[in-house]
């Protein structure tokens, strides 16, 4: 504080321009008086806002100021200043170099304290920045971290998609991209290989029908590639025809904007009209396996051209035997794709359930496939609501059916009931039948046409028939609009629960879910519901893995409670033993016990040779007994045998001294 004090004329020069303070700095010594003049007009100035210029000559008697009023615009960064000519001295002291750094080291000082000077006013616009540069770096991590930024997505234009795709969208009313679709339609446009995992009914035929379309376009543009007969540049193949029929719908809805070519051949239907079909321009087939294996074969339709394939349902695919077929129509372009001239193709995988064995057939078919699966995939779909009814086995499974079926079609809703077998489906449409209740059947023994004509009757708006009696062969694939879905049998694994399930409730809509649970799938309809309300992963439940588990863990209870049983007898048969031997010895208890505290590992030998002969003299004693009695010895000792550790009172009572 002193050298401050001393020192205080000097901050004077803290309230001037730069140039000023430095002339000031470098000039020679004032005298007392004119410092002290200096310093109040100085410290006048600067309480009423002027700015003060000094210049000092090189001799001492001449010294000048002049007041200057606060411009009306100063421009950040820049100081006002002061033209007064003041020409510099040739000269430093080396006091006055001295003198000046500790002046700056006060003016430094004293500027860190200060809240606002004009020299800190060009540091407000870079406050500004960091907003820009959160947004900067929030689109680098999202760059980084792709999922994270696509899942934000406002709107299909975000996720690259052009104008006459985005032409299709707003005819079909969608606004807002799924999770899956902001996923997958940035992966697929990147032309990478990928699987889409979510759970039904959340746009996942859209996520890859969009950007293949445009990728279609983008190569008719950039590489000149022209839609030729029989030589299709994209092929989408559905485990059923009612999956392919809807996925071809999609396709046509599509091609009236975003202009292209495509056509169906699915089992169950004429070759003839596809054979026509075929033989025209194409740019997309879809159908089943085996229908696009058998034209192949025929001649119909060839590998040359096929850049993008997709997989719809795979999990189905690889489960219900289309494995080889699948194989098999992979080999030709796999051998195409390792000629050096040849670009590949793109494989696209889409499923609403994973299991562990399907994901590792899917990796060691499909190398270097990437997995992208929403927060969804194997969970419960948040608007439905689920119920599980169980039954004692004594009411009528029937009648309870009819119980549940009756309220929801009285609200007049479309109800699915799920049946395990071809016979159990028969028999609910039989028993509705005669309630007056019309159904549809939906199986494998109807005929493919048939099942066509019955989903148009039950999706049809008069309601003539809104209940419809299926199998699982109706749980994957179908794009149905129901309110209720009622499994009559309940299903034998967790992945066959949320296909039927996802019948309802697609695409954000409210939907219920009820199941009639009897006394043999108790556990695994417990396993599920506790799933549900934990809203964990229904993955890889099945019956006998939740029959195993339980299994496992009633051994394990056994195993502990044997362990507890015979900890007991071990402790009890060691102080009749110890008490046995006090006995006979006549030696006190108190020198056993400190025989046991110093060696803990050999007495517990010699307690247990002192329980077997103990034991062995409980049989010898007994066998006397019951000769005297005059009894059969060989049946008494049997019976003692048989009640190791579990002698009544009354024996006990023999051994103890009179």
């Amino acid at each position: 504080m002193g050298f401050v004090s001393k020192n205080i004329p000097n901050l004077v020069c803290c309230l001037l321009p730069k140039s000023q303070e430095k002339r000031m700095m470098l000039g020679p010594p004032l005298p007392s008086a004119l410092k002290d003049d200096m310093m109040q007009k100085a410290m006048m100035a600067a309480t009423s806002r002027t700015l003060l210029s000094v210049s000092f000559l090189s001799s001492p008697k001449h010294f000048s100021y002049c007041p200057f009023l606060k411009p009306s615009r100063v421009f950040r960064g820049f100081k006002p200043f002061c033209t007064a000519p003041s020409p510099l001295p040739t000269t430093v002291d080396p006091d006055d170099l001295k003198h000046s750094m500790l002046l700056e080291r006060l003016r430094t000082r004293h500027l860190k304290h200060s809240a606002k000077l004009p020299s800190s006013s060009p540091s407000k616009p870079p406050q500004n920045l960091p907003v820009l540069g959160q947004e900067t770096e929030a689109y680098d991590k999202g760059k980084g971290k792709k999922k994270k930024k696509k899942i934000m997505a406002d709107s299909f234009e975000e996720l690259g998609l052009s104008e006459e795709v985005m032409g299709a969208v707003r005819e079909m009313g969608i606004e807002v991209p799924t999770e899956i679709q902001c996923i997958g339609i940035p992966s697929v446009l990147e032309e990478k290989s990928v699987v889409l995992g979510s759970h039904t009914g959340s746009g996942k035929t859209l996520a890859y029908m969009l950007p293949l379309v445009q990728l279609l376009r983008r190569d008719e543009a950039m590489l000149g590639m022209l839609t030729k007969p029989r030589r299709p540049r994209a092929v989408v193949l559905c485990p059923t025809r009612e999956l392919s029929e809807q996925v071809f719908r999609v396709a046509k809805s599509i091609s009236h904007h975003a202009r292209f070519r495509s056509t169906m051949v699915s089992g169950g239907g004429r070759l003839r009209p596809q054979e026509d079909s075929l033989n025209n321009p194409i740019d997309m087939v879809v159908g089943t396996p085996g229908r696009v294996l058998q034209h192949i074969d025929d001649g119909n339709m060839v590998y040359g051209d096929i850049k993008y394939l997709v997989l719809d349902e795979a999990d189905t695919m690889f489960d219900c035997g289309f494995g080889p077929d699948i194989r098999k129509f992979l080999g030709p372009l796999k051998n195409r794709a390792l000629k050096p001239s040849d670009q590949g193709f793109q494989t696209i995988l889409v499923t609403a359930t994973m299991t562990k064995a399907v994901q590792k057939l899917i990796d060691e078919e499909f190398q270097g496939i990437e997995h992208l699966r929403t927060s969804t995939l194997h969970k419960k779909i948040a608007s439905a609501r689920h119920d599980f009814i169980k039954l004692s086995g004594s009411e009528n499974k029937l009648e309870a059916l009819l119980q549940v079926l009756e309220p929801s079609l009285a609200k007049g809703n479309r109800v699915m009931v799920f049946c395990n077998t071809l016979n159990s489906s028969r028999a609910v449409d039989h028993f509705l039948g005669e309630n007056q209740i019309s159904t549809v059947n939906y199986h494998g023994e109807v005929p493919a046409e048939q099942r066509v004509e019955n989903l148009n009757k039950f999706k049809s708006d008069d309601g003539d028939c809104p209940t419809l009696v299926c199998t699982d062969l109706a749980a994957r694939g179908l794009d149905l609009d129901v309110n209720h879905v009622i499994m009559f049998d309940f299903p034998l694994n967790s992945i066959d629960y949320l296909h039927r399930t996802g019948r309802t409730a697609r695409m954000g809509a409210k939907g219920k879910v009820t199941s009639l649970v009897a006394k043999k799938d108790v556990l695994l309809a417990e396993r599920i519901e506790e799933a549900i309300k934990k809203n964990e992963s229904l993955e890889s439940l099945t019956v006998d893995n939740v029959r195993r588990d339980t299994a496992r863990t009633r051994i394990t209870e056994q195993k502990g409670k044997n362990v507890k049983l015979f900890k007991a007898l071990n402790q009890k048969n060691k102080t009749k033993a110890v008490s046995a031997s006090v006995r006979t010895s006549g030696k006190k208890p108190t020198i056993a016990k400190s025989v046991k505290s110093t060696v803990p590992a050999k007495p517990s030998k010699k307690i247990a040779k002192v329980s077997k002969s103990l034991k062995t003299a409980k049989t010898s004693a007994v066998g006397k007994k019951n000769r005297s009695i005059g009894g059969s010895s060989e049946g008494k000792k049997l019976k003692v045998v048989g009640f190791r550790g579990q002698a009544s009172s009354s024996k006990r009572e023999s051994f103890t001294p009179s």
